[in-house]
């Protein structure tokens, strides 16, 4: 399934345009509109809730976004939906409120965190919980995963669906808990074929490796993240088709 030319059109506002100066958390249905506002695509990131559900929200702890403790895993969608993000008050949302939010006016970049552990195959919920959601969703839109078990899973319950890898160099310093020999098979990004991948989304910082050549010489779209300035943009297109962004208006 090919990616659409709408998320190669338009820069992705990472986390949505977030900007707590004003107002804004990352993953806020402000964020959101403010994205839609200017035009961008956005990019946001999946986690599962207690009972099932899909949340937007980026890390695993609730403490560095709510300032609260404890897992995101830990709570239920609906006391979840009660917490409210700090500097912007607006609550954590469900995929499914962030659908209606966007409503097919801009492209969603769905990323799938983790819930393995260890980029393995112990996944499946959120994938199904995120699935019952986009089945029926009237826009563009594509997942994508670190763990290539997830963008797989993704393969068998939304083959219509453009699926891609999210990759990176997968330093240890940046991935301290992944065993070296995942980490050492992940880089060089050997799953593409085996997940009917649509593109990959990679490290900014490691756009110059023959593993990322070689799936833009293939024809497959790469994106980039994440870019923070109009120098690092200018250079990321170079290589990259698109990218993610964030602190400044691409």
């Amino acid at each position: 399934m090919r990616l659409p030319s709408s998320f190669l059109a338009r820069p992705f506002a990472h986390r949505g345009l977030h900007d707590v100066t004003a107002g804004r958390a990352e993953n806020s249905p402000g964020a959101f509109a403010a994205a839609i506002g200017h035009g961008y695509g956005i990019e946001l990131d999946l986690q599962l809730s207690k009972d099932g559900q899909a949340m937007v929200f980026h890390d695993y702890d609730l403490e560095r976004l709510a300032g609260i403790r404890g897992a995101v895993a830990q709570k239920t969608a609906l006391e979840l939906s009660a917490i409210a993000l700090l500097h912007d008050g607006d609550a954590i949302p469900t995929l499914s409120d962030v659908l209606a939010q966007v409503s097919g006016q801009v492209p969603l970049l769905i990323e799938i965190k983790d819930q393995d552990g260890g980029m393995g195959p112990n996944v499946g919920k959120l994938e199904m919980a995120t699935a019952n959601l986009l089945r029926d969703y009237q826009g563009d839109v594509a997942v994508m995963s670190f763990n290539p078990h997830s963008v797989a899973a993704m393969r068998e319950l939304l083959p219509d669906t453009p699926r891609g890898l999210t990759t990176c160099r997968y330093k240890r310093k940046d991935w301290p808990t992944l065993k070296k020999l995942v980490r050492h098979g992940l880089r060089k990004i050997p799953n593409f074929a085996d997940v009917d991948a649509s593109f990959i989304s990679h490290d900014r910082k490691d756009l110059d490796r023959g593993y990322v050549r070689r799936v833009k010489k293939a024809g497959y779209p790469v994106l980039t993240w994440t870019i923070k300035s109009p120098a690092q943009e200018a250079e990321a297109r170079k290589i990259a088709d698109n990218i993610t962004f964030e602190g400044y208006l691409a």
